[in-house]
């Protein structure tokens, strides 16, 4: 196996297929939309050698359908469409189904359409997916694109709010780890940051990880459809990934100093985070007084804290429907998260 640029690139342009999942619905600007993700198409194309490689898989025909059309008819990438609006998940679900068709493709990458996702940045992720199969001689993986700042991008708010997500999804992993007595590789990410970036959308799999990830009968462990397929994709991801085998490595990735673009305003945000952290709990059959215990170890070092009262309230607000949640009851009293005196 070799992971040298010039083995990669040939990886790159004829074994690698992409699938850019596409939601743009009413109150969200279409034409900037159109826009960068006409600009996300242009840095995708030099990658591959076949426009068909890439696929726009539209979530639901009246949330971005005429646009991806038009950019199919300008450039020959491949196009699918939901009738109904379900979530990302669903998007990423269609998009693999199609190039797995394919029998030519080893990779399969997963890139959000927002214009802070770049494709000339593939290459990396295919030579760390590269480099991690020869050195375990496994081809499965899943390489994460790592953020240098989740702030910078996305502002101090969702920035905090992702990290809290991120942390306590590292905790469920190694307290899983620890009962299924599988030990949780985490050589190939800590070297860029303590907590990997879990909810990164950018991503790369193996052929067979994608089918066991997206084409397996799905596990919603009891939550709803907007939670598993809206809320907690990333972490569905993840983790569905981590228990079909493949190894977990990340590459360093850009993002612009603030999203020009996002749909997260069109989120209740407090569900959303609480979703992040409830799938996988209840997938991975973590105890609630675990993450009772890690929600207060992660909350006070963030720095949302120092936003008060509206801050310290919204972490607050995540706490408490995570906790009823998964304690099967409304208005639970639980032990105040406590703060240091000092710091």
């Amino acid at each position: 196996m070799d992971y040298s640029f010039k083995h990669s690139q040939y990886v790159m342009h004829k074994e690698t297929g992409v699938v850019v999942p596409v939601y743009i619905p009413s109150g969200v600007d279409a034409d900037l939309s159109e826009s960068l993700l006409h600009d996300n198409i242009e840095a995708l194309l030099p990658c591959v050698d076949n426009p068909a490689a890439i696929w726009l898989s539209v979530d639901g025909e009246s949330n971005g359908a005429d646009i991806a059309q038009r950019l199919s008819g300008k450039t020959g990438i491949s196009i699918t469409v939901a009738p109904t609006n379900r979530g990302k998940l669903q998007s990423i679900m269609h998009g693999v189904y199609h190039l797995t068709q394919q029998q030519s493709y080893r990779y399969l990458a997963v890139i959000d359409q927002d214009g802070d996702h770049f494709g000339n940045e593939m290459l990396n992720f295919i030579r760390t997916g590269e480099y991690i199969t020869e050195k375990r001689g496994d081809p499965r993986v899943i390489v994460l694109g790592h953020r240098r700042s989740l702030h910078r991008p996305m502002g101090l708010l969702r920035g905090e709010l992702e990290e809290l997500a991120d942390r306590v999804l590292l905790d469920m992993l190694m307290y899983h780890a620890g009962v299924i007595d599988r030990p949780l590789p985490l050589e190939y990410v800590l070297t860029l940051g303590e907590v990997p970036d879990f909810h990164s959308g950018y991503k790369l799999f193996d052929r067979e990880t994608a089918q066991a990830v997206f084409l397996s009968p799905t596990n919603q462990s009891g939550v709803s459809d907007r939670c598993y397929y809206h809320h907690a994709v990333e972490a569905v991801v993840v983790v569905e990934a981590l228990e079909s085998g493949a190894y977990l490595g990340a590459v360093t990735r850009s993002t612009v100093n603030e999203q020009p673009i996002s749909t997260f305003g069109l989120y209740n945000r407090i569900q959303l985070v609480a979703d992040k952290i409830i799938w996988p709990a209840r997938r991975l059959a973590i105890p609630p007084p675990f993450i009772a215990q890690w929600l207060a170890n992660h909350i006070p070092p963030l720095l949302l804290n120092t936003l008060v009262p509206e801050g310290k309230d919204e972490l607050e607000q995540i706490r408490k429907t995570v906790l009823d949640t998964l304690n099967g009851e409304q208005d639970g009293q639980y032990d105040e998260v406590l703060h240091p005196l000092f710091v």
